[in-house]
């Protein structure tokens, strides 16, 4: 089993910028790929970033840019941080952490899920 704990979401107005942090503990050595998906209301999930356990990283077209994703495995822990600059209202939704066994990081990936932590971006 791997546990998910997510944090730094938060509220913000347009052109400032937000860390997601999202820390694995468990089971560890079975995932490849962290990421992010969000998901904002009335609109299916989509993929913000992802890296894998080599570091290679995939951003979603609209953030491009602007977030960048980041690794830090380290003992028995491994965090993954999403930094948010440039932010906009349409970025506002809920952040959901995800690992998977995968090199990729899909919405039906086999894995785990964290909770999710809301981001509001005000105009």
């Amino acid at each position: 089993q791997v546990q998910l704990v997510e944090s730094g979401g938060g509220s913000v107005q347009a052109g400032g910028s937000l860390r997601l942090s999202c820390a694995a503990s468990g089971s560890i050595f079975s995932i490849n790929a962290m990421g992010w998906y969000r998901q904002a209301p009335g609109k299916q999930r989509e993929l913000v970033a992802s890296i894998t356990r080599g570091g290679s990283t995939n951003y979603g077209d609209s953030v491009k840019g602007r977030f960048a994703i980041s690794r830090d495995n380290a003992n028995a822990k491994t965090t993954v941080y999403l930094q948010m600059n440039s932010l906009k209202p349409e970025d506002t939704a809920v952040y959901y952490c995800t690992a998977q066994f995968g090199a990729l990081v899909l919405p039906g990936g086999s894995g785990y899920w964290g909770q999710g932590t809301r981001v509001t971006v005000s105009s």
